[in-house]
């Protein structure tokens, strides 16, 4: 298969042995009710496997709604997979799996969501800082209005969350973050979207995090440079990656290159994973 066959949304890449694994959520039906994920293979890039099923959701009772973002890390020798589930509760929230094999199959690691209870959640990536885990994820704004990015400690089996949540910021922060087309009670479009975030170091040791919203009216890939380069709430928003209808991505090293991946168009029925180089100028980063 060529990559613009493969209808998926927010692509997630772990490169291993030679061979490249694209991960992503299933984009009919917008990932909704879609029984699970799948891994497709590839040497080049270029060209890739048919989709393996590497996780059966319908098989643990977690079918119920949304099958969302699976990143697949490699973690104490084990490959952790973190993907958005409906809670019991009917909330969203982000889930931890596991496996022996980068492929799978993947089993149900956490009792329940990473993020909090009574929270609607999505999107959690792991960071690991100074030896301590951390889920960093999406307050979503279809809970409170201004979606947020937050981040809290897991344990050391990435099984359960440790502590309370920790608020880095909100959407609107960034100036060039429009309403999306959603209204709130008073019939008022002022829903501002958190998605995708996902964690890079530097080669200067600049700690960044890239995050996708809306500007324009289009989907678009946003970037953040903590302070000292540790994670925390002191920060600032710098120059996008992206602004013309894709976002929800990742970076991922190989062969001595860094690249990034991830969906366009954001069109229902017409995603697919795109590549390109980046540069990394220390302070930031930007697509050859």
């Amino acid at each position: 298969m060529k990559k613009e066959q493969i209808n998926i949304r927010d692509p997630f890449v772990v490169c291993e042995d030679g061979k490249y694994y694209l991960f992503g959520t299933r984009a009919n039906n917008f990932g909704i009710c879609t029984g699970g994920f799948d891994v497709y293979i590839s040497e080049d890039m270029e060209n890739w496997s048919d989709p393996v099923e590497c996780f059966n959701s319908e098989r643990y009772g977690l079918n119920k709604g949304s099958n969302w973002a699976p990143e697949v890390h490699k973690y104490n020798g084990k490959y952790y997979m973190l993907a958005t589930f409906i809670k019991d509760d009917g909330l969203r929230g982000t889930f931890s799996l596991c496996s022996d094999s980068v492929i799978g199959p993947f089993v149900p690691h956490s009792k329940k969501s990473l993020t909090p209870d009574g929270w609607e959640c999505l999107d959690g990536t792991l960071y690991v800082e100074d030896g301590v885990p951390y889920l960093v994820f999406c307050h979503e704004h279809t809970q409170i209005i201004d979606g947020t990015m937050c981040y809290i400690r897991l344990n050391n089996d990435l099984s359960a969350s440790v502590g309370e949540a920790v608020t880095v910021f909100a959407a609107s922060s960034f100036s060039g973050v429009e309403n999306a087309d959603k209204e709130d009670s008073n019939g008022e479009s002022r829903h501002f979207v958190t998605d995708g975030p996902f964690m890079y170091r530097s080669k200067t040791g600049e700690l960044l995090m890239i995050w996708s919203s809306f500007i324009d009216d289009n989907y678009a890939e946003l970037i953040v440079r903590f302070k000292d380069g540790k994670l925390g709430t002191e920060f600032e928003h710098i120059e996008p990656l992206i602004t013309n209808d894709g976002g929800h991505g990742m970076i991922f090293n190989d062969k001595g290159k860094t690249y990034f991946t991830y969906h366009t168009p954001n069109k229902k029925g017409y995603e697919h994973p795109e590549f390109c180089q980046i540069e990394d100028n220390g302070d930031t980063i930007s697509c050859c």
